[in-house]
């Protein structure tokens, strides 16, 4: 098993392609520890021609810790298209299949994942690895873009470091959906999604450097007016997101991404909403929250 930059020249520390390895059967241990320190040393990784399916996928991602359940989706509890509550439905299809029409609900609701966010920063544990499965693409677009928060943090100021360093947000869906006024909830769906706190700054527990932690979900802080919060936080992820911190996946048919939601932020791109794009992803909760990270 090779890892290697994807730039080697712009951005050698972020973005790694992994070869030489079948990633769909059992793995001996020492491959999953050399997975695990090739996510610490690039953040996100890429496998090529990976012939998953949800129990292989499932399977895989458990070398890295336990699941979470797909409880982000609009219709938890209720019929899904994929049946594993593991796996996650990143796609714009149906229940049959079919391409979903442009003003259906669960497509709107989607729409979500092209702002700038990090996976789960809307629940208590957040997610420590997420891993996508392209089973399905579009002709052109749909791109996936990934940003270095590691790298963002280092290019900060010291002043600024300052001033975030103990800052708290609030992060919830109802927020990430209500920038692109999408407000069709149900009461349930507004108990479930109700904010949760989250530390700005994170150490990651393995390598020790701190990253930001932001996302679309972010929408407020602690102890400041709401609009002074959102002013500083769309600041954040404004300067996070340069291109000189991004990496931007084309995918091919078959491929595994996965990156660590300690250390980046990601969003999707366009694509003709006519087309296939299905994609399954298994999620890998974080051992803490951030707050008991930060004690």
């Amino acid at each position: 098993m090779n890892i290697d930059p994807i730039d080697p020249v712009s951005r050698p520390f972020f973005g790694g392609r992994v070869s030489g390895i079948d990633i769909t059967r059992p793995l001996p241990p020492e491959q999953v520890a050399a997975i695990d320190r090739g996510m610490d040393q690039f953040g996100v990784l890429v496998f090529h021609g990976q012939h998953f399916h949800d129990e292989t996928q499932i399977a895989f991602s458990r070398n890295f810790g336990a699941l979470e359940e797909a409880s982000g989706d609009l219709n938890w509890g209720q019929k899904r298209r994929i049946e594993s509550p593991f796996v996650n439905d990143i796609s714009n299809l149906d229940d049959d299949n079919r391409v979903l029409a442009v003003a259906d609900r669960k497509r709107l609701f989607g729409l979500g994942n092209r702002l700038w966010h990090s996976d789960s920063s809307f629940k208590a544990l957040p997610a420590k690895y997420s891993l996508l499965s392209a089973r399905h693409i579009p002709g052109a677009g749909g791109n996936t873009e990934f940003a270095d928060m590691r790298a963002a943090y280092d290019a900060l100021d010291a002043e600024t470091k300052a001033l975030l360093a103990d800052l708290i947000c609030e992060h919830s869906q109802l927020y990430s959906r209500g920038i692109l006024g999408f407000d069709d909830f149900t009461e349930q769906d507004r108990i479930r999604f109700k904010p949760v706190l989250q530390r700005l700054v994170r150490t990651h527990p393995s390598t020790g450097r701190k990253s930001l932690f932001l996302a679309s979900h972010a929408g407020a802080i602690i102890g400041w007016p709401v609009p002074e919060a959102r002013a500083l936080l769309r600041d954040l992820v404004e300067q996070a997101t340069e291109r000189r911190f991004v990496y931007a996946h084309a995918w091919r048919q078959w491929d595994l991404v996965m990156w660590d939601n300690r250390a980046t932020m990601h969003r999707a791109c366009p694509f003709d909403a006519s087309q296939v794009r299905d994609m399954h992803r298994t999620t890998v909760a974080s051992e803490q929250s951030t707050m008991e990270e930060a004690a």
